[in-house]
């Protein structure tokens, strides 16, 4: 496989609704899309940094900098030493080490090229990564909102589409109250779990454990992302499973924070791990200490939606990832909506994402283009 280009595409993506977490409240997606252009085929990506630094050290800006300046100029010193038909996704992986962090924009620079890849060779991205499945479980993430009323509005909603499992977002303030309405007013048949974004510190230990009486599947990244021990600490604290996000960035960190008891469960975000190849073997480490994972998401367009599907259908991950419909952020997506089906979505089959950017769409929502040739 020989790079001719790569496209960085910006696009603005409205949300359906305003989507607010302990770290901030998102308006739109300001996504950042990356199209390689090879000999034979072109491939997607799609980079799941924010437009400020808030959530991650990433940030939208930032990444389509380090692509231009370092990324994609060492792809094509890379390209022009490797032999013939060596140059593919494990290769990227190798010649972009040297740079530290930036694992958003690794992520979307591999996945685009690994999607051109598999497209010239006609294989799927689930086939590729190791999919089991042709349908996952779909659940759905709510965000902090203004009043409990308003909470069991929108929670109703979700689980009337078919929802298999609730994620409730939670910051001081709003975390038992919240848990103790839905749980009543829905019952204790709801996959229910809760979502921090980092907000506590193991001084909330106690409080925490209140969330104990709610029989919740896990709560994720209740403690700042470098407090494993605290994490290890907490799990002795608290009944429900502990599960890791923005600590887990590689096979290595999850290997280490499940041997010191800090997760009973993984969220695996390829973005935030730098790509599907790391993170399926974050998925491996976890499997060999019969430690569950689900899919996290990033609010992903149909690209991203796309790929975690195909992600999610690995064996490991056993429990419902936020790999929603389309429609439950965006009214209209740059590529054919996912769609819920019995409260799955279907992971896509054809040639490596197995879906397109409708041409007309992706054009009304960009803000800028550039091109860099090989």
């Amino acid at each position: 496989m020989k790079l001719r280009a790569v496209e960085l595409r910006r696009i603005a993506m409205p949300l359906v609704s305003p989507f607010r977490t302990s770290f901030g409240t998102q308006h739109q997606r300001d996504i950042l899309l990356l199209k390689v252009i090879t000999d034979g085929a072109c491939g997607w990506g799609e980079c799941v940094a924010l437009a400020d630094p808030g959530y991650s050290p990433e940030y939208v800006d930032g990444q389509s900098d380090v692509l231009r300046q370092f990324f994609l100029p060492a792809l094509a010193t890379g390209q022009g030493a490797a032999a013939v038909g060596e140059f593919g996704a494990p290769v990227v992986a190798r010649l972009l080490e040297p740079f530290k962090g930036h694992r958003m924009a690794k992520a979307a620079l591999e996945m685009a090229i690994l999607d051109a890849e598999l497209r010239e060779t006609g294989r799927s991205f689930a086939r590729e990564l190791g999919g089991v499945v042709d349908r996952v479980p779909a659940g759905v993430s709510v965000g902090i909102l203004e009043s409990i009323p308003a909470l069991l509005d929108v929670v109703a909603g979700y689980l009337g589409e078919g929802y298999r499992r609730i994620k409730l977002k939670i910051e001081p303030g709003w975390d038992v109250a919240p848990v103790r309405a839905v749980r009543e007013r829905f019952g204790d048949d709801v996959a229910l779990q809760v979502d921090a974004n980092t907000a506590y510190t193991l001084r909330d230990a106690r409080h925490l454990a209140k969330l104990d009486d709610f029989d919740l599947l896990l709560i994720e990244q209740p403690l700042a992302e470098d407090d494993v021990l605290g994490h290890a600490d907490l799990a002795k604290t608290v009944r429900t499973p502990i599960c890791l996000d923005e600590s887990i960035t590689s096979a290595q960190t999850a290997a280490a924070a499940i041997r010191l008891g800090a997760t009973q469960v993984i969220n695996i975000k390829p973005g935030r791990v730098g790509g599907y190849l790391e993170a399926r073997a974050i998925h491996d480490v976890a499997a060999a200490h019969g430690v569950p994972v689900w899919c996290g998401g990033m609010i992903e367009s149909g690209l991203g939606r796309a790929a975690n599907a195909a992600l999610a259908s690995l064996p490991g991950f056993t429990l419902p990832g936020d790999i929603s419909a389309s429609g439950r952020f965006y009214r209209v997506d740059v590529t054919a909506p996912l769609v819920l089906e019995d409260g799955h979505i279907r992971v896509p089959t054809g040639a490596g994402l197995g879906v397109d950017p409708i041409p007309e769409i992706l054009e009304e929502v960009t803000t800028a283009v550039d091109l860099f040739e090989f």
